[in-house]
């Protein structure tokens, strides 16, 4: 039986004339360390361009481009390795307070997103975002100075994150005012890369190209500011063959794989908005935030951003 197997990119700015910018960092802890993952770990992002590292092992601050290690200063990176050494730890006590208060012991995540957007119109937006689990846990709204409970665990914290008002102050300014500076730097330091629009897709079956038999999709505007494009073959569903899509776009290289085992294999990686989290370490790609998939399709997956 052959079947159709689609894949959708969905970019994160715009591939002509990309003025639609963003600036986001990620954390992730997990509760127990293993299979090569640290327990803390720290990543920032211009668009998909990975710009900043940081985990428990090497407990360092690191730029990821050329462009950050060539226009930050020595004491930036020392600086921020000190802040960020001092986040981890706070990170680890919050997460062990989740466990406590879902009664949860053995492998947990909590994750945590910030950031901000620079739209063509010149507008700015601005978030911060927890997760527990893969799972929205408790979001940010500036506007208000408040926090959305996503369950009575979330409202827990939200209580006591909300008698802090100079917290809430705090983080509605840098997410209003310093963000956006941060972001406009960064753009500047890596304009030459920034500005790059090519995109390559293909499809490998038991790490073989897919030459023939491969169709492409145009690339076509999604509504929000973002593009999207798909590539697709069909496959035999009555071997055990692998199948996995290779994406490279502005110097980042994503790498998604399937695997037979339902009557349709659909992937769809989306870079935009607060669905996946990928974090890439030393070139090995985890999944570190998504919701969970519906039904019988599995979607899996990876990410090995190339520094």
């Amino acid at each position: 039986m052959m079947l159709l197997l689609p894949l959708i990119i969905v970019l994160m700015m715009k591939l002509s004339d990309a003025r639609t910018h963003s600036l986001r960092y990620f954390r992730l802890g997990i509760s127990e360390p293993g299979y090569g993952i640290p327990e803390f770990i720290s990543a920032g992002y211009v668009d998909s361009h990975p710009i900043t590292m940081y985990n428990s092992v090497s407990q360092l601050k690191e730029p990821c481009a050329p462009w950050m290690a060539e226009n930050l200063e020595p004491d930036h990176w020392e600086r921020y390795t000190q802040l960020l050494r001092g986040w981890e730890q706070a990170f680890k006590v919050e997460l062990k307070q989740l466990q406590h208060h879902y009664n949860h012991s053995g492998f947990n995540t909590y994750q945590r997103m910030i950031g901000c957007e620079l739209l063509d119109d010149g507008s700015t937006t601005g978030f911060l975002q927890y997760a527990y689990d893969g799972q929205d846990f408790i979001i940010f709204n500036k506007d208000t100075l408040s926090w959305i409970a996503m369950d009575n665990v979330a409202n827990i914290i939200r209580r006591a994150w909300e008698a802090n008002r100079h917290e809430l102050q705090y983080q509605k300014n840098w997410l209003e005012e310093e963000c956006i500076a941060w972001l406009k730097r960064f753009l500047e330091y890596g304009k030459d890369t920034l500005q790059r629009t090519e995109i390559s897709m293909n499809w490998m079956k038991n790490g073989e190209e897919i030459v023939q038999d491969t169709n492409y999709g145009g690339i076509l505007p999604s509504g929000d500011g973002t593009y999207q494009t798909w590539v697709s073959v069909e496959l035999d569903s009555q071997n055990g063959d692998i199948y996995s899509c290779h994406v490279e776009h502005g110097g980042v290289h994503m790498v998604l794989q399937g695997f037979q085992d339902s009557e349709t294999t659909l992937l769809v990686m989306k870079a935009v908005g607060f669905i996946v989290l990928a974090i890439a370490l030393a070139g090995v790609g985890i999944l570190a935030w998504r919701r969970r998939p519906q039904g019988k399709n599995k979607v899996i997956y990876l990410s090995t951003p190339d520094h």
